[in-house]
């Protein structure tokens, strides 16, 4: 499902992958709005969760969701929109929540309920893009930016939030994907990255393949 008001492009990845950097990039370079991922009462509530997963996981999560929801009605407005992280990507970290014991069953099938009736009035992106990266890159990117919280959080929670985050891409059928491994890719600061992952996107804008690595 398309629309004309459809927000242009998300970017997506597992922390520390780089999508802030790249979102900056995007709106610049394509003239689009950037919305960037963050708001100050999630930031507490992740800080609680991260020392208390089991108690703060369904708050955490519940406010995540309509947060990105609304964040993302904002988007679809303008249209001409990039953005950093998206409802779209939301069900991988309450997915991983569930098997990881942090969500109840009863709690999920809650949370599932009104990401689905979110999903209803909202239209997916013209693309999303995927930012693929290892785990220790993306825990040595995650040590640069310097967060106190992240940088706590054990290597095991990246590692499984990483494969979470590549078995969801696997069968993305809502839109446009675009693909892209990072690990070696320096965009923010070397200028023949930057330059190809921008022709990557430009070519997946005007592609109509579904699926493109």
């Amino acid at each position: 499902m398309e629309n004309q008001n459809s927000v242009q492009i998300v970017v997506d990845g597992v922390t520390g992958v780089g999508k802030s950097s790249l979102v900056k990039i995007i709106s610049e370079e394509f003239g689009l709005k950037p919305f960037n991922e963050m708001f100050d009462d999630e930031n507490r509530l992740l800080h609680k969760f991260f020392y208390d997963r089991e108690r703060w996981a369904f708050p955490m999560q519940t406010n995540f969701l309509t947060n990105r929801f609304k964040q993302y009605k904002q988007a679809m407005k303008i249209g001409r929109a990039v953005m950093d992280r998206s409802i779209y990507s939301d069900r991988i970290f309450a997915r991983m929540y569930l098997e990881q014991g942090y969500l109840s069953t009863e709690e999920y099938a809650v949370y599932k309920n009104l990401l689905y009736t979110l999903l209803e009035q909202i239209y997916p992106p013209h693309l999303l893009v995927y930012l693929k990266v290892d785990t220790d890159e993306a825990i040595r990117r995650i040590h640069k930016r310097g967060r106190p919280d992240e940088i706590a959080v054990e290597r095991e929670y990246w590692d499984m939030l990483n494969q979470f985050y590549e078995n969801n891409y696997k069968d993305f059928n809502l839109g446009k994907l675009l693909k892209i491994e990072v690990d070696h890719l320096d965009y923010v600061h070397l200028y023949e990255d930057k330059a190809f992952i921008l022709n990557q996107i430009k070519q997946a804008l005007n592609s109509n393949e579904k699926y493109i690595v």
